[in-house]
């Protein structure tokens, strides 16, 4: 009589718990704001002001945390496809206004022509870019930094030749003015920009969460990442793949800019050098390379800003940094960090 033994089922690989202590952060934040600002209405038209300055920025950082974290390269030449999509913007809706009017889905389109035009400016732009500059320096960080520093330097000059080197404004068409009222204590302020400027980053980091990890492009890139020749010995072509996340970077970078000049409705040359110092905030606090922990980060510091604003402005200029300060001493590779860095 034989005795048959039943096998014990294989083991199962533990999932990696996700860490909510990140975003508790982010709701401690704003629960403390709230008895410092003593006024709900206040609280509340100062936290979606923060809330939408923070997807602006994240849509900004996104491009520069994109490319960091698949492709490893420090690329300090991100403020120039965010000036000139901002550039573009003052372009396209300048050209656009007459026939926009004071028509609302024109002025929509408008904008929206816009977006589109600067994201396909700033990819092209950086397809060059890549090409000419960043290629030759793969692997090189400190070559990196000095080569496409130079790069900035180099197209500013060639958009103060194209545009010139006056600030240029660039208002937001009627449509996109105004606030709506939200019967809260005195009455809540919270200005319609913000709200498509939000959704817009809300939209932005969903995809880009969605691309990198539900679809085949996404896994990849992820794998060229890790083993690159294994990769390539499959037949993929990672260096196209590379070269398409540099232009996918370099255009979230223009719309970006475009949402950015929007929101300071005037334009200037040296737009994205001023932007570089907050993103690169920005990417350190979420940890080098992460897209999540680059849309928590940008939250942060958009919220900080607006809360000390209120507060004490004379604060805000240095409350990002020390923010980022906190938040290194507490977790030195930041937020989120990615685990092969």
């Amino acid at each position: 009589m034989t005795t048959i033994t039943a096998q014990a089922p294989p083991e199962t690989v533990p999932k990696a718990r996700f860490d909510w202590r990140p975003l508790g952060l982010l709701c401690g934040l704003m629960g403390l704001a709230l008895p410092a600002i003593a006024s709900p209405s206040s609280w509340l038209t100062l936290t979606v002001a923060g809330l939408a300055m923070g997807l602006i920025i994240f849509v900004i950082a996104s491009g520069l945390t994109l490319v960091f974290g698949l492709m490893d390269v420090l690329n300090f030449g991100h403020g120039v496809f965010i000036a000139l999509g901002a550039f573009v913007a003052t372009t396209v809706i300048g050209g656009l206004a007459d026939w926009a009017g004071e028509s609302a889905p024109a002025q929509f389109a408008s904008v929206f022509l816009a977006m589109l035009g600067a994201m396909v400016v700033a990819g092209a732009v950086g397809w060059a870019f890549e090409r000419v500059i960043v290629r030759p320096v793969y692997g090189l960080h400190l070559k990196q930094i000095l080569i496409t520093m130079g790069g900035m330097i180099v197209a500013e000059e060639m958009i103060k030749v194209i545009w010139g080197p006056q600030q240029i404004a660039l208002p937001l068409p009627s449509a996109l003015r105004g606030s709506w009222l939200i019967a809260i204590g005195d009455g809540a302020s919270v200005e319609i920009y913000r709200v498509l400027a939000g959704a817009i980053g809300l939209l932005v980091f969903a995809l880009l969460a969605w691309t990198l990890n539900r679809t085949k492009v996404g896994l990849l890139i992820r794998a060229g990442v890790q083993d690159r020749e294994m990769v390539e010995s499959l037949g993929y072509r990672i260096r196209q793949l590379f070269v398409g996340v540099f232009v996918a970077g370099s255009a979230l970078a223009g719309l970006g800019g475009v949402m950015w000049g929007l929101y300071q409705q005037n334009v200037t040359p040296q737009i994205g050098a001023q932007v570089n110092v907050l993103i690169f905030i920005v990417i350190i606090i979420g940890g080098l390379g992460s897209t999540l922990g680059c849309f928590v980060g940008a939250l942060l510091v958009g919220l900080m800003a607006n809360y000390t604003g209120f507060l004490a402005p004379k604060v805000a200029l240095f409350s990002n940094i020390g923010l980022m300060v906190a938040i290194l001493l507490w977790r030195p590779q930041g937020l989120y960090p990615v685990t092969n860095r």
